[in-house]
């Protein structure tokens, strides 16, 4: 994102209260439909909410491939970028919104789902206001800021019969789908341990996510919670204490918000998991070792090439675009009027971990129960 854009989103803030793929998933990846969808359409418009890097480096270029909805609409802050926007995706005048009009979407019959890529703090207000528009929603991860304002999210949702989920793609990548499958199977016997790790060298020391007005903190709500939803995934449980440790190289770059963060959690069955995030350096990986043996998924997070294997063999899956899936795929959610797979409540359980370990971090790394 560019540093005109967190001017406008600051100033906004402030304003405003500052063996697997397919059948694993239980859909096609790139699913063609032969029928009559719930909303009589062929292909759902998607508004993107908020056009920083994600949405025009990943999201808008992923809604050139997918075959279930397609880019009908834009809402930003930043005047410049509506011409350029509207050329390059042939989007019309009349769906390009800004942050005060927003509320005027619901009347647009050509958007069917809002997907809100906005700072970490605006997540909640722009859920709820999409929900009351009466448009389905897909947020970025994290899903908020607390778990009150999960719930809040879930609640407005429901109130307004539309569906929610959240950017949790990996969910959708047939790699992540085959460990969640081992979870559920045990084919190697009982899941011992688990350790996840994602962290990268974050640049422009300016930018909104060392912020923690608009972020609610650094490594852990940006890159930890992917490790969280690997630990989560691998074990197919809900871990029951967590403890946490934070460690700063750079005090001044990292003074609001977190820059490198380990934890530790337990599980009901036993199983235990280490997990790493950080601002300051490149990992990207998690690892299972179960009563006969370990697999794994690495590199794990990114945006491109996924890779994993099964007792030293690679499991050999393709490479899908996470992004067009996952649109895909909540987008045949909202025409046949299912649920989606990664709900607003997987969103709000991953808040309560992340509080607890920012709980156990400010009591000196004390076991905190989940």
């Amino acid at each position: 994102m560019k540093s005109k854009i967190f001017v406008d989103r600051r100033s906004f803030v402030k304003k405003t209260s500052i063996g697997v793929g397919a059948a694993a998933i239980g859909l096609s990846l790139f699913p063609d439909f032969a029928f009559a969808s719930q909303t009589g359409k062929k292909k759902l418009g998607v508004a993107l909410v908020g056009l920083g890097n994600y949405a025009g480096g990943q999201l808008a270029p992923a809604l050139l491939q997918t075959k279930n909805c397609y880019l009908a609409g834009i809402v930003t802050g930043t005047k410049s970028k509506e011409a350029e926007w509207m050329t390059k995706y042939n989007i019309p005048k009349k769906n390009v919104y800004n942050y005060d009009n927003f509320d005027d979407i619901k009347k647009n019959k050509d958007i069917d789902i809002v997907y809100v890529v906005l700072p970490n703090s605006m997540h909640a207000e722009y859920t709820i206001r999409a929900a009351k528009a009466g448009k389905h929603v897909l947020c970025e991860k994290p899903m908020a800021l607390s778990v009150d304002d999960c719930q809040r999210m879930i609640d407005a949702c429901k109130t307004a019969n539309v569906k929610l989920s959240v950017g949790y793609r990996l969910n959708y990548e047939p790699h992540n789908q085959k460990i969640k499958e081992l979870a559920r199977t045990k084919e190697f016997g009982k899941i011992k341990y688990v350790r996840s790790e994602f962290g990268f060298r974050i640049g422009d020391p300016t930018q909104w996510r060392l912020k923690k007005a608009m972020a609610g903190g650094g490594a852990v709500m940006d890159v930890g919670v992917y490790c969280i939803q690997a630990c989560r995934m691998a074990t197919g449980e809900e871990p029951i204490s967590i403890s946490a440790q934070e460690f700063k190289t750079d005090p001044v770059k990292f003074s609001d918000v977190d820059e490198t963060v380990a934890w530790q959690m337990e599980f009901p069955s036993g199983a235990l998991s280490n997990s790493t995030t950080s601002y300051n350096f490149s990992t990207n990986e998690y690892l299972i070792c179960t009563e006969n043996g370990k697999y794994g998924v690495g590199p794990a997070f990114g945006y491109g090439k996924i890779a994993g294997f099964i007792k030293d063999k690679p499991m050999g899956f393709p490479i899908v675009n996470h992004q067009a899936t996952q649109m895909d795929a909540f987008s045949k959610n909202v025409m046949t009027d299912t649920e989606p797979i990664v709900t607003g409540d997987l969103g709000l359980r991953d808040m309560k971990i992340v509080e607890a370990l920012y709980k156990s971090l400010a009591s000196g790394g004390k076991r905190v129960k989940v």
